[in-house]
């Protein structure tokens, strides 16, 4: 029997490497929106961070989301992140 390949994807804050399902992936939509991409399948530029909440206050402190999506990222839109982290746990 063959075994599947798990896909990979790299933590922007981290660095780790953590297959797919464990990671949220965040996306710039051609709009200029950031959200939270649950599917992994939406249209835009995205970056993945580990799913818990110390990661993304990392994320928010440093800052590393903003270079990796070039755009702003005002406070609302980590709350919404935030929400979502909890809410799939």
């Amino acid at each position: 029997m063959k075994v599947k390949k798990i896909p990979l994807r790299t933590c922007v804050v981290t660095h780790e490497k953590l297959p797919k399902r464990e990671l949220l992936r965040i996306v710039r939509t051609p709009e200029g929106m950031v959200e939270a991409d649950l599917t992994g399948k939406k249209n835009g530029r995205g970056a993945y961070i580990k799913s818990d909440l110390e990661t993304l206050e990392k994320a928010r402190k440093s800052k590393i989301l903003e270079r990796h999506l070039e755009i702003a990222i005002n406070d609302d839109v980590y709350d919404k992140i935030k929400e979502v982290i909890i809410n799939n746990k």
